[in-house]
C-alpha cells in the first residue's frame, strides 16, 4: 500500500493514514479506513517522507515505535502489524537541523538505508531503462514497432540527467511521438528549438544548484575534450585543471 506525503495537506494525509470515523468532519459520512489499516500484515510506501508535516511526524512516530493509533475523530486504538519503507529526495540530517523533521522519527525509519545514486553516477543502466521505456511506450500508444536506434545509444548515456529517470521518460515520450511509433534516432532526441539548458517545467530536484553545477561542469569538461580530440592534457590545460583532476572528472561523470 502506498501513500504520497507531499500528494496531499496534513488534515488529509492524517485521515488518509490513519482513517477517520463517520462525522469526525464535514463530509466524514461513514467510517474509512486508512492506510496503515490497508497495509495490515503488510508494507505501506511513505513516498516523500520529508515533506511531511511535524505534528503529523508525531504521530506517525508513535504508531512506528508502538503499532497503535486513533482513526480520526475516534477514540479506540487500533492496534496494527506493518513493515514502513519511507524514500525521499530530501536531506534529512539538513531538515533535521533546521526543525523541520524529527530526529526521533528519523532513526526509528533509518534502519536498513538504500540510497539510489542519481543517473549520471550509474550510467551503465541507461542503456536498459531506455528499452525498457520504449517498450513501455510500445503498449501505452499501440505502437508495437516504436523501437530505439543503437546509435542513439551513445547520446543518452553521455547526457548529465539532472531529473534523472524522470527526464529519460520525458526525453523518450517527445521523440516516440515525434517518430509516430517509428526508429528513434539521433536526432529525435535533440532538444526542441529554441528551448534552454534547463527545461522550463524541469523535474522535481533537478532545479537543485548541485545538479546544475554538475550538468555544467560535465558539458564543459566534455566539450573541452572533444575540442581537444580526447587528448586530456591538453584538455587539462584548456580547463585550467591538473591532469589528476581531470581524470577524476572523467571517471565521475563516467565521460568516455
Amino acid at each position: 500500500v502506498k501513500v504520497n506525503c507531499a500528494a496531499l495537506s496534513s488534515t488529509l494525509l492524517e485521515s488518509e493514514l490513519f482513517g477517520h470515523e463517520r462525522g469526525a468532519f464535514t463530509g466524514a459520512v461513514a467510517r474509512r479506513i486508512g492506510r496503515f489499516e490497508q497495509a495490515e500484515g503488510g508494507t505501506l510506501f511513505l513516498d516523500e517522507i520529508g515533506e511531511l508535516d511535524v505534528e503529523l511526524q508525531a504521530k506517525l512516530l508513535r504508531v512506528v515505535q508502538t503499532g497503535l493509533f486513533e482513526r480520526v475523530g475516534g477514540e479506540e486504538s487500533v492496534q496494527t502489524d506493518v513493515r514502513v519503507i519511507a524514500a525521499t529526495n530530501r536531506d534529512l540530517p539538513a531538515r533535521i537541523a533546521e526543525g523541520r523533521f524529527r530526529e526521533d522519527l528519523y532513526y526509528r525509519l533509518n534502519v536498513v538505508s538504500l540510497e539510489m545514486p542519481p543517473l549520471r553516477q550509474r550510467r551503465e543502466d541507461i542503456p536498459l531503462l531506455a528499452e525498457h521505456i520504449v517498450r513501455r511506450l510500445a503498449v501505452k500508444y499501440g505502437w508495437p514497432h516504436l523501437a530505439l536506434d543503437p546509435d542513439a545509444i551513445p547520446i543518452l548515456v553521455g547526457r548529465p540527467w539532472p531529473g534523472n529517470v524522470r527526464e529519460l521518460q520525458n526525453v523518450l515520450s517527445r521523440a516516440a511521438i515525434l517518430v509516430r511509433g517509428g526508429v528513434i534516432g539521433l536526432a529525435d532526441l535533440q532538444p526542441p528549438v529554441g528551448s534552454s539548458a534547463l527545461p522550463s517545467v524541469a523535474p522535481a530536484g533537478s532545479l537543485l544548484l548541485r545538479d546544475i553545477l554538475a550538468e555544467t561542469e560535465c558539458r564543459v569538461i566534455r566539450q573541452a575534450l572533444e575540442q581537444e580530440k580526447w587528448n586530456r592534457t591538453r584538455a587539462a590545460q584548456v580547463l585550467g585543471i591538473s591532469r589528476r583532476q581531470l581524470f577524476d572528472k572523467v571517471r565521475q561523470y563516467g565521460l568516455h
